[in-house]
């Protein structure tokens, strides 16, 4: 039985075990995580929204942008409790607290008068948890939801698993929890369940499952329906993971996924337009979501030192030996392996946006990369941008030769070096 049955829990024990090796395996980690999140980013009310069509149960709910907003909501929304919900892409939100003093980022109320005020204080406001900026996310939306009393929480998770050779269900009927540790500590409170993509859920799988989960009686087949819909859900938007924790029992016997988190297979985004549309990037790096257009893997560090790689390999190994001649790297940036100029010069435009830059160093190994190009491009992008700080530049292999031709004969104050080792003695040393 593996001991991480989600991807967000394998990615947070990788990183908690690389968090002592050399800084770029950190970085890499965090490179990974990065790169598997930001392709699209959903607010929890509009994975509901697309749970809700496709005839999955969640709680009814409406949005508000301001605090005036209350008055509509309470006339529509008549609930004999409400759970209010600062939307930030971050977790812990019930633990954090607002940069006005405002604790907690999820708030129960019974009374309607109350809602305006708690708005109030979390719109236009920045929530800070463990998983923002420490600055906090300015909170522009809240979801107000109906308050679903819970009787048990359990989880199901339908998601690609590579050692399956597809798709597989999750279950336990321990859920609302960190179901890693559940995993690790009890395993036999976790079940996995291959499903053939081609014939399906059928209903005595989906009743097993039901089951195992501990719903009984005529409970059994509302959980079983649930499940169904979880996966003919997982089918249409072309997920790689659909994770409901916690699918819950209500008091009124009712089962309702109260929280959601999907991931989605970029690959399918030109089946998915309407779905990919709705990506969040109001709180990402905006030179990450510049690089993404070009096709250019950046991550921002708090260094001064630029880096322009090719190669994730690669760029560890650079960022390794920046620090180990007493530098910090800015950035992690790979353009890859099929480069082009234009390419190189918007790298170079990302790199220097960055304040604390004060000197470049590209590191280029050649082999489906023509070298040639990489220097046309550093060249153009030096003109353009009409760059004023060190930059020290290692090309190798393919026509290396009339690179650093192009280079020289470029008029421009660039330093070349002969080896890594050359390249950040240079770049470490001209700051």
């Amino acid at each position: 039985m593996e001991k991480a049955v989600s991807r967000e829990g394998a990615m947070a024990a990788a990183q908690k075990m690389l968090k002592n090796l050399p800084c770029s395996f950190t970085y890499f980690a965090r490179m990974i995580s990065t790169t598997q999140q930001r392709c699209l980013n959903l607010m929890e009310y509009q994975s509901k929204v697309l749970l809700q069509n496709s005839g999955v149960t969640v709680q009814n709910f409406l949005m508000a942008e301001n605090p005036a907003d209350a008055v509509d909501i309470s006339k529509k929304l008549k609930v004999p409790e409400y759970v209010i919900k600062a939307q930030v892409l971050a977790g812990g939100r019930g633990l954090g607290h607002f940069d006005n003093g405002f604790k907690s980022g999820v708030h129960i109320t019974k009374k309607p008068a109350e809602i305006e005020a708690i708005l109030g204080n979390m719109i236009g406001h920045r929530l800070i948890t463990k998983q923002t900026p420490k600055d906090g996310i300015l909170v522009k939306k809240v979801m107000v939801a109906e308050s679903v009393t819970i009787k048990r929480e359990t989880y199901v998770c339908i998601l690609m698993d590579r050692e399956h050779n597809g798709p597989v269900i999750v279950a336990s009927p321990s859920g609302g929890t960190d179901i890693e540790n559940v995993a690790e500590k009890t395993p036999h409170l976790i079940k996995t369940v291959p499903v053939n993509i081609s014939e399906g859920v059928s209903d005595e799988m989906a009743n097993t499952i039901a089951k195992f989960l501990g719903f009984e009686g005529a409970k059994v087949n509302k959980a079983a329906t649930e499940i169904k819909r979880l996966w003919d859900f997982f089918l249409k938007v072309d997920a790689i993971q659909v994770e409901i924790n916690p699918l819950a029992e209500t008091v009124e016997g009712n089962v309702v996924a109260v929280d959601a988190k999907i991931q989605f297979d970029d690959n399918a985004k030109f089946r998915q337009q309407d779905i990919f549309a709705l990506d969040n990037t109001s709180e990402t790096d905006p030179r990450e979501v510049q690089a993404a257009k070009y096709n250019l893997n950046y991550i921002g560090m708090s260094g001064n030192i630029g880096c322009l790689v090719n190669g994730a390999g690669l760029a560890m190994a650079t960022m390794d030996i920046i620090k180990l001649h007493g530098g910090e790297p800015a950035n992690f940036l790979d353009v890859g392996g099929g480069v082009r100029e234009e390419q190189v010069y918007e790298a170079f435009k990302i790199l220097t946006s960055d304040p604390n830059v004060k000197a470049i160093l590209v590191n280029v190994f050649g082999g489906i990369v023509n070298c040639a190009t990489i220097a046309n491009g550093i060249v153009n992008a030096s003109r353009n941008i009409k760059l004023s700080i060190p930059l020290v530049v290692r090309l190798e292999g393919t026509n290396v030769e009339e690179a650093k031709k192009i280079l020289r004969e470029s008029g421009l104050p660039i330093q070349l070096a002969s080896s890594l080792e050359d390249a950040a003695v240079k770049v470490t040393s001209s700051i």
